[in-house]
């Protein structure tokens, strides 16, 4: 029997991405003047897959598709792959990259605020309701 549900074990992998997406996008804005910089990006598609991977998924039918429980991978930090905005070679959009910083705080927040919430039920279950 686990101590916490498997919600806050996914809260705590999208708190993961999440750090790691700031991260990312903070350093695309600091090398918005570097030339030749390209901008990165975190992969959600390789977070959705080690996501789904990690539950605990049985197949009911054999005509199913296996789940593999391998998927031991991290986040996947690629380059995103933009046109060339700047003269210099750069392709950092600052007016994007601080849209998407904004984005992902709130999700951050979202996630924090969730958690939060988690482990006050918790606090009260444990302090017997009161």
């Amino acid at each position: 029997m686990s101590l916490f549900s498997h919600t806050i074990k996914m809260l705590e992998q999208g708190l993961d991405y999440a750090a790691l997406r700031e991260k990312v996008i903070a350093n695309n804005i600091a090398n918005a003047d570097t030339p030749n910089y390209k901008a990165k990006d975190v992969q959600f598609k390789a977070e959705l897959v080690r996501a789904m991977h990690s539950l605990e998924a049985k197949r009911t039918n054999p005509k199913h598709l296996p789940f593999s429980h391998s998927m031991n991978e991290k986040f996947v930090v690629a380059t995103k792959g933009n046109l060339v905005y700047n003269h210099n070679g750069n392709d950092v959009d600052i007016d994007r990259e601080m849209s998407n910083l904004a984005e992902n705080q709130i999700y951050y927040n979202a996630l924090i605020e969730r958690l939060s919430g988690n482990l006050t039920t918790l606090k009260t279950v444990i302090r017997g309701g009161k």
